[in-house]
C-alpha cells in the first residue's frame, strides 16, 4: 500500500484527536468535542502555515495562535507536545491536575507556547485583535523596504460560543475598521452549544455580519477535507487588505461512534469501550491510552 502525504496529514489529525481523548479520559474531566472536530484545521495550520520555534517559544517575530475556545485546551496541549515544545507526555497525563502545566484552560506564562489565558468565550478573539494591532503598529514603525523585520500572523481558533459573545463583536468590528490583514480567525462551526442544537439559541448570519465589519469571509464546507482547509488558509494569507474569518463546518466529537454530533460531547469524557471505538473509527486500531506520544 502506498502512503501519501494526505494519509500522513490525516493520521496526524487523528493522533491529535486520540491524544485529546486520552487526556480527558484519564482526568475524567474535560471537553472532547472541539478537539475531535477541529483537529484537522489545527494540524494543517500548525504544521504547514505557522512560523514558530518550539526551541524558542518567545521568538519575537513568531506567529501567534490564540485558542479562544479555551475549553478545548486538550487540543492545544496535544499540538504543543507533538510539535516539540517543552511539554512531555507526563504533563499530558496530568491534564487538569493541580500543579501541572496542562490546566483545564490555557494559561499564559505557565505553559510553553501558550500565547493567552482564555476561558470566558469571545475573549480570545478580542486578544487576537489586540495582538494583530500590535503587529500592525510595529511593522509600520520599524519595517523598511526589503527589510520586513515584523511580519507575523495572528491566528485564533474559536467556536460558536465565541462568535455569540459581545466582546468578539466589538473587537471584530475594530479589526475590520483597521484592516488588520495579518489576523486570521478559524471558526469551528459545528452548530452545537451547551444548550443543545444551535438553532435553539442562535440564528444570525455570521458570515454576513463579518463581511459588514469589513472582513473577508471564506467558507470550508468540510472540516475533514484537508485540501479545502489548506486552500482556505492560503487564500486568507493572500489578502493584504482585510482580516479573514474562515468558517469551517465541522462535526463536534468527530470520530466517536456514540457521541459525535451531539451536544453532550462538548462536556463529557469518552471512556473505556467508547474510547476504543473511537480509535477504530479513526483507523488507529486499539492501542490503549497515550501510545502516540
Amino acid at each position: 500500500m502506498t502512503i501519501t502525504h494526505l494519509d500522513i496529514d490525516l493520521l496526524t489529525a487523528n493522533t491529535l484527536r486520540m491524544l485529546s481523548i486520552n487526556m480527558i479520559e484519564k482526568a475524567s474531566s474535560g471537553h472532547p468535542g472541539l478537539p475531535m472536530g477541529a483537529a484537522p484545521m489545527a494540524s494543517e495550520l500548525w504544521l504547514k502555515h505557522m512560523n514558530h520555534n518550539p526551541a524558542n517559544p518567545n521568538w519575537f517575530n513568531r506567529d501567534r495562535f490564540i485558542l479562544s475556545a479555551g475549553h478545548g485546551s486538550a487540543l492545544l496541549y496535544s499540538l504543543l507536545h507533538l510539535t516539540g515544545y517543552d511539554l512531555p507526555v507526563e504533563e499530558l497525563k496530568n491534564f487538569r491536575q493541580w500543579g501541572s502545566k496542562t490546566p483545564g484552560h490555557p494559561e499564559y506564562g505557565h505553559t510553553p507556547g501558550v500565547e493567552a489565558t482564555t476561558g470566558p468565550l469571545g475573549q480570545g478573539v478580542a486578544m487576537a485583535v489586540g495582538m494583530a494591532m500590535a503587529e500592525n503598529h510595529l511593522a509600520a514603525k520599524f519595517n523598511r523596504d526589503a527589510f520586513p523585520v515584523i511580519d507575523h500572523y495572528t491566528y485564533s481558533l474559536c467556536g460558536d460560543g465565541d462568535i455569540m459573545e459581545g466582546i468578539s463583536h466589538e473587537a471584530a468590528s475594530l479589526a475590520g475598521h483597521l484592516k488588520l490583514d495579518k489576523l486570521i480567525v478559524l471558526y469551528d462551526s459545528n452548530d452545537i452549544s451547551l444548550d443543545g442544537d444551535l438553532d435553539q439559541s442562535f440564528s444570525e448570519d455570521v458570515a454576513s455580519r463579518y463581511e459588514s465589519y469589513g472582513w473577508q469571509v471564506i467558507r470550508v464546507s468540510d472540516g475533514n477535507d484537508l485540501n479545502e482547509v489548506n486552500a482556505a488558509i492560503n487564500e486568507a494569507k493572500g489578502n493584504d487588505q482585510q482580516p479573514t474569518l474562515i468558517e469551517v463546518k465541522t462535526v463536534i466529537g468527530y470520530g466517536s461512534p456514540n457521541k459525535g454530533g451531539y451536544f453532550c460531547c462538548s462536556r463529557c469524557s469518552i471512556r473505556g469501550r467508547r474510547s476504543r471505538d473511537s480509535e477504530r473509527s479513526l483507523w488507529l486500531g486499539t492501542r490503549g491510552t497515550f501510545p502516540y506520544s
